[in-house]
């Protein structure tokens, strides 16, 4: 037999071989489909939001004027960004950036983050996380909180100018007094969320909201009740709670006239909606409405990520005196030689 016969007999053999063999790749046989992910439910049937959540992330409350008319970023956009903080604030070589400040130096790109107020580094700060999103507002679509009316802006100058020259405890916002951190957790000094550990616990007609940061629990009553009478107010308001499907709806009303979010007291109405994405993830969604402060309502989003790490005590109380005192002090240390030389009796 020639050699050239040689060759086509052996490749009529190859593909006959090739052609009788059974057919068992994964793209002819595929195996079953994996099951979509579906939340757990406690033992009353509600959806199961118990554990610990962490707000880490890096997004600003506002969408900052180099993104405007931009919700989201690219792909390549989010890994420059994550690249860039990496280096600014890697091996504490930068000063604490709380809040927004993370994204706004990335943004940036500074050699080093510094901070006019801060005291403490960068080795301290959590791990924050970049997505694609350009601010925490997502309504309205500008990404901005609206504008202040007139009477919101006076309030918050005076709470501004007395925090400046403080007289007495009065003066300072609550959370400096270690009374009340305020509700929700949004655009913090700490974080995105104000150093925002959340432990969720469900029993029977009630979720459990206890925050590590000032240890204050907000016990949230499913039941259908009404309000309490406007009368009787609170630090973190009156909460009511119901399901809706699957996502856990807040209601709040009743905040004491001497609580202070972002300027808004006892005639802020809040709605926050709490929704579990997947098995790590839940969906935070925040309305805020008061007239007298903000000229619309608005709304904020942000994600809350499982953890396994513990909650600590807050060790921060009512009667913080040495903190107290150097603030009070200071605020008219310019005064101090001139009330010295007052003669007695005045």
């Amino acid at each position: 037999m020639s050699v050239r016969l040689q060759v086509l007999w052996f490749s009529l053999v190859v593909v006959a071989t090739v052609t009788t063999m059974p057919m068992t790749t994964g793209a002819q046989r595929p195996g079953p489909a994996a099951k979509p992910w579906a939340i757990s439910r406690t033992s009353d049937g509600q959806p199961d939001f118990q554990g610990i959540w962490i707000s880490r992330t890096a997004t600003p409350l506002e969408r900052p004027p180099a993104l405007a008319g931009r919700a989201l970023l690219t792909d390549d956009e989010v890994a420059s960004l994550k690249a860039r903080a990496a280096r600014i604030f890697k091996g504490g070589n930068s000063d604490f950036a709380a809040g927004d400040a993370v994204f706004l130096a990335a943004l940036a790109d500074p050699a080093q983050f510094r901070s006019a107020t801060s005291t403490h580094g960068s080795e301290e700060m959590i791990e924050r996380e970049f997505d694609h999103h350009t601010s925490l507002v997502v309504d309205p679509p500008d990404g901005r909180i609206p504008p202040l009316t007139p009477e919101g802006q006076r309030r918050r100058q005076a709470v501004a100018a007395a925090a400046r020259r403080s007289d007495g405890p009065d003066d300072l916002d609550n959370a400096t007094r270690c009374i009340a951190w305020g509700t929700p957790r949004l655009g913090g000094r700490y974080g995105a969320g104000d150093l925002g550990y959340y432990q969720i616990v469900q029993s029977p007609g009630y979720v459990v909201l206890f925050m590590e940061t000032g240890h204050e629990v907000r016990i949230v009553p499913l039941d259908g009740r009404p309000h309490l009478p406007s009368s009787a107010k609170a630090w973190s308001g009156d909460s009511r709670g119901r399901w809706d499907g699957a996502t856990l709806v807040i209601d709040t009303i009743n905040f004491s006239s001497k609580s202070n979010f972002m300027g808004a007291a006892d005639h802020l109405h809040l709605t926050e909606r709490l929704t579990r994405v997947d098995n790590d993830t839940i969906d935070y969604e925040m309305t805020f409405d008061d007239p007298t402060t903000w000229t619309r309502t608005w709304t904020a989003r942000m994600p809350l990520k499982r953890t396994e790490e513990p909650l600590y005590e807050s060790a921060c109380h009512e009667g913080n005196f040495q903190m107290l005192t150097g603030i009070l002090s200071s605020a008219h240390a310019d005064t101090a030689p001139a009330r010295d030389n007052q003669p007695p009796g005045r």
